[in-house]
């Protein structure tokens, strides 16, 4: 991954506090345009690495379905809505914003977000 590809996976994330990034896995750990899960503070956080896309590459979202209630959010398929991206629950197939866990067909369902980067080789996750 070049540099300019690092930066564009977590631009946002230098409003974190420094002390707050937690390391999950290596780099070589994702799997590209597809979600590996990992477990964080007692939540399991999807990680989404889209090295294609423009901007961000990298995503961080609740593993955890609010429709079904199951662990498979880290399982849908990535896609693109009206210019968002999007990953679909394999269950309900409902669509989730990448980049706020907004739900597309129900406003009231939400997956939570974390800021996420890479950094020399380990992806970071911040936890507050």
């Amino acid at each position: 991954m070049s540099q300019s590809d690092t930066q564009r996976a977590y631009s946002s994330s230098s409003l974190v506090n420094p002390d707050a990034w937690q390391a999950v896995c290596s780099q070589e750990d994702l799997v590209s345009n597809s979600g590996v899960v990992v477990w964080l503070d007692g939540a399991q956080v999807a990680l989404f690495y889209l090295p294609a896309a423009e901007g961000k590459t990298l995503y961080a979202v609740d593993n955890h379905d609010p429709q079904s209630g199951a662990n498979v959010i880290g399982r849908g398929l990535i896609g693109s809505i009206k210019g968002d991206l999007v990953i679909a629950s394999p269950l309900y197939k409902q669509h989730f914003r990448l980049e706020d866990g907004s739900c597309l067909e129900y406003p009231q369902q939400r997956l939570r977000v974390w800021p996420v980067r890479l950094n020399a080789g380990l992806v970071e996750v911040a936890v507050a």
